[in-house]
């Protein structure tokens, strides 16, 4: 039987992220995932100066940034009014898939990537016994569990998943390209929504390599008729929920398959187990339209990576007792308490019809406007996004308007 310290389950940006950090500390480790290379996978794709920032902590940052493409700048608009101009060089586009990749080529050679899936654990207060699809075993002191929405292992374990609030958003991605012209007016563009009506929050696009990607964010149900139209005519059924985006972008087709994934907010519970510990989406989930699912995940792994596994592993034992400073880690609570507030907020502002959810977009459009009015090296109004801690969002003061 196959001996380590660290068993990781599940090998998306959370597990690939581990298993590098850990290799390169020296931990004796090994990454589970069916996938050798990680396939196209529709989830984050952009991040911001916070999330860059944890990355530094991770020591895959530089490998990143190379794989990644900056936006130089970003127009914000509502109502076809560009607003403010902000410096983009905080943001940076990557494809999911990429940026997963891109990770496990830092993960040292010394560290072993299973082609496998864990079928099975054993937990214990010792040592946890792994058991893979392919009937090998694994005796590890602790099993990270990274295994994002999958809940099969979850079930097994007698974890279970309280949900919050179902059917809470919708993500939309796909790739955009201007007609009659070579390029774009913008780098990249952040497009608040028009009307509460409208069930949308807003549309950024930015500079993925050479392409313009879109990610569309908003708060309709799976069966809405409006998702099935914008498959079918994506431009003319933008162009008709927001008339003012026109005037932004100009004519563009959409020459690719439009993505859609909805996403339930939950957490999970009966988590708090022997040689156990549950990171990024397969503990809790966040809403991708308030921008702090990227942020949620390498918050979770690089207090789990530098701060937690080398003090775990310095003393005999792994019992739930011990594990639980990581859930109680102060930084982590933070983390998650903040993407809990932002997503409820942020959609409240969105589609809510209130005279105080109406009172705040109109500060946060009046905001937005007077920031790009005074911006020195903006020479027209453009509209003001200071995403220093969000994914893809402006930050949450600037969405309710008391202030991404």
């Amino acid at each position: 039987m196959r001996q380590t310290d660290i068993a990781i389950a599940g090998g998306g940006l959370a597990g690939s992220l581990a298993a590098a950090m850990l290799g390169r500390a020296g931990i004796d480790s090994v990454l589970i995932d069916p996938h050798p290379v990680y396939p196209a996978d529709f989830r984050c794709e952009k991040l911001d100066l916070v999330q860059l920032r944890t990355l530094q902590q991770t020591g895959v940052a530089d490998a990143v940034l190379r794989a990644s493409t900056p936006d130089n700048q970003c127009w914000v608009a509502r109502g076809g009014r560009h607003l403010d101009s902000v410096p983009g060089e905080h943001q940076r586009g990557i494809l999911y898939d990429n940026l997963v990749n891109t990770v496990r080529s830092q993960i040292p050679a010394a560290t072993e990537l299973i082609p496998s899936k864990v079928s099975d654990i054993a937990p214990g207060p010792e040592r946890q016994i792994v058991t893979l699809a392919n009937g090998e075993e694994i005796s590890a002191r602790l099993v990270v569990i990274s295994t994002g929405l999958n809940v099969g292992l979850q079930h097994k374990l007698g974890i279970s998943r309280r949900i919050i609030s179902p059917a809470h958003s919708i993500s939309i991605g796909f790739d955009i390209e201007p007609v009659g012209r070579a390029v774009f007016p913008f780098s990249a563009l952040t497009y608040f929504n028009e009307r509460p009506r409208n069930r949308m929050a807003y549309l950024t696009a930015f500079p993925i390599g050479t392409t313009m990607r879109v990610n569309l964010f908003g708060y309709r149900d799976l069966s809405d008729p409006w998702l099935k139209a914008l498959r079918e005519a994506p431009r003319d059924t933008l162009f008709a929920l927001w008339p003012g985006l026109r005037k932004l972008t100009g004519d563009f087709t959409v020459p690719g398959f439009i993505k859609i994934r909805p996403v339930d907010l939950y957490v999970s519970e009966g988590h708090r187990q022997d040689g156990i510990v549950m990171v990024g989406d397969a503990f809790a989930t966040s809403c991708p339209a308030a921008g702090t699912g990227a942020r949620k995940v390498l918050i979770d792994v690089e207090r789990l990576c530098n701060v937690h596994i080398p003090h775990w592993l310095a003393t005999p034992g792994m019992r739930d007792s011990k594990i639980a400073s990581f859930y109680a880690d102060p930084v982590k609570q933070a983390c998650d308490a903040l993407s809990a507030r932002k997503a409820f907020q942020l959609r409240s502002c969105s589609i809510n019809q209130g005279p105080r959810w109406t009172a705040m977009r109109f500060a946060k459009f009046v905001y937005q406007f007077a920031k790009g009015m005074t911006r020195p090296s903006v020479a027209a109004p453009a509209s003001a996004v200071d995403e220093d801690d969000t994914e893809h969002a402006p930050t949450l003061a600037q969405s309710t308007g008391a202030q991404k």
